[in-house]
């Protein structure tokens, strides 16, 4: 017999303004991935941490070994954070991009269901199988954070698999690729799931992408977007294009200057957006993001967004990019989340690694009241 999905005992993804139980981050250390830049990393790491460490419940940190952690805690200690606050846990990576490589996390908000082997918790894990953005081939230690996650919290873990050339396949995704509302709709691009550049899953189609939602995440309604933004590693994640900031509006970056490649994609992206409708058939609201002014590093132009933004509890951390947009933003997004800081965080050198916040971490959600 086929066992239940998560969707089928109950479980959804939840959005990420509702709370959570931690933010999970992995600590800095591959000089490869910024390379002669590294120096400032560990030092934007530790604000990030000391900012959500204010709001958050718990930062867990992965190191890979002891004296990772001690490096970490004396760099964490030295720029004021409350090390009460953080937690860490060992367990080697290749890289930082915990988005990614990390699992999804869902919840139940309802009691069981009673079917023979169901979680047991309302918090449960979708360990998606992780290829480095099937680009890079030194994955191995990323693969395995998923299992890793759910030996340490002890929730439960599916690992989703889908019969492609009559064959089953753990499905490749990244926590990057997609951004939901918590009530049925996701956000997804074209570029990065349905292209056969960097392909993730050969042969998955758009409506097996969409079961694949529906069953492993209780998504209901998929907004299909085109590209992502120009130099953009991962062949178009939809986390630096758009992104919902409350269950009926998004955040949509755009480039008004005709002669920028984004120019053309965003505006596209926009069309999309505006035309679409949420899990209830209602229009979404969607509200303009600006974008900074290109950043480049030694001719190579890097994938710097706005919307690339991580909603903790209390606070949004929103990178930076010493660019006269930094106040557009953040006053833009101020306007969105009246109920939480809007902190910005210097992200000139970060981004050389290819990403900024929200591809860093990943949120561990609370118990839903009532769960």
């Amino acid at each position: 017999m086929t066992s239940p999905t998560p969707a089928q005992l109950g479980f959804r993804m939840p959005a990420e303004w509702e709370p959570h139980e931690a933010t999970w981050i992995a600590w800095p250390y591959n000089h490869e991935d910024w390379p002669g830049k590294f120096a400032p990393t560990p030092w934007v790491y530790s604000e990030i941490v000391r900012v959500l460490s204010r709001h958050e419940k718990s930062v867990v940190v992965v190191v890979a070994d002891g004296a990772m952690k001690r490096a970490a805690a004396k760099v964490l200690e030295k720029a004021g954070v409350n090390l009460e606050r953080v937690r860490f846990f060992k367990a080697a990576t290749d890289r930082v991009w915990l988005r990614d490589s990390g699992p999804t996390f869902v919840v139940r908000d309802g009691a069981p269901s009673g079917v023979e082997g169901e979680p047991a918790g309302p918090v449960a894990m979708v360990n998606w199988k992780f290829n480095a953005w099937a680009k890079y081939d030194n994955y191995h230690e990323d693969r395995r954070l998923g299992r890793r996650i759910a030996e340490e919290t002890g929730l439960h873990r599916w690992a989703p698999r889908v019969e492609i050339d009559g064959a089953p396949r753990r499905v490749v995704l990244e926590g990057g690729s997609i951004d939901v509302n918590g009530r049925g709709t996701l956000l997804t691009t074209e570029e990065c799931l349905l292209s056969d550049v960097q392909e993730r899953n050969p042969g998955l189609d758009r409506a097996g992408y969409e079961r694949v939602f529906a069953e492993n995440l209780g998504v209901s309604n998929v907004v299909w977007l085109g590209r992502g933004v120009h130099g953009d590693d991962t062949h178009g994640h939809v986390d630096d294009i758009a992104r919902f900031v409350d269950a009926r509006t998004v955040v949509a970056v755009v480039e008004p200057n005709v002669d920028d490649p984004n120019h053309e994609p965003l505006q596209d992206n926009l069309r999309r957006l505006r035309e679409a409708r949420d899990q209830d058939g209602e229009p979404l609201r969607v509200v303009e993001l600006p974008m900074p002014a290109p950043v480049t590093f030694e001719g190579d132009v890097l994938p710097a967004s706005y919307a690339n933004f991580y909603i903790a509890d209390g606070v949004v951390i929103v990178p930076t990019f010493n660019d006269p947009n930094d106040r557009v933003a953040l006053n833009t997004l101020a306007e969105l989340f009246p109920g939480r800081s809007i902190v910005g965080i210097h992200c000139v050198d970060l981004v050389l690694g290819l990403g900024t916040l929200h591809c860093l971490s990943q949120q561990q959600p609370a118990e839903p009241t009532g769960g």
